[in-house]
């Protein structure tokens, strides 16, 4: 056997895997996405693809009703819902503390220059 006539088919090994390795691993990724999705109820806390958090309210077919803030309801299509949101690790708004510097702050030694004005005069 040539050399030559090896090199086709083991090229066309060396490029069908990895496609056919990628076409599996996004055919899982789309069935888990699909399957959230379909488990959407009621009460569930989610977040969209574009980051808004809410609290389903309710569903249809191919629609949800999120509460984003209390008596505010919008309607968002299925597909939007990213992931669902565990309600204890869910993020929380940082209390802001007033903190006073450890050290205190000492003066610039820089000079400052005479405004341009000034400066074409003299």
């Amino acid at each position: 056997m040539d050399l030559n006539s090896l090199i086709l088919p083991l090229l066309i090994v060396l490029l069908a895997v990895p496609l056919f390795l990628q076409a599996r691993k996004q055919k899982r990724a789309m069935a888990e996405q699909q399957k959230l999705q379909n488990s959407i109820a009621p009460g569930d806390r989610v977040m969209t693809t574009s980051g808004v958090f809410g609290t389903v309210v309710a569903t249809s077919d191919d629609t949800i009703d999120l509460e984003l803030a209390p008596g505010m309801t919008t309607t968002w299509v299925r597909q939007a819902v990213r992931e669902k949101v565990n309600t204890e690790s869910a993020p929380e708004v940082a209390e802001v503390k007033d903190e006073t510097p450890a050290e205190p702050e000492t003066e610039s030694k820089a000079e400052v220059a005479a405004p341009i004005e000034q400066q074409k005069t003299n």
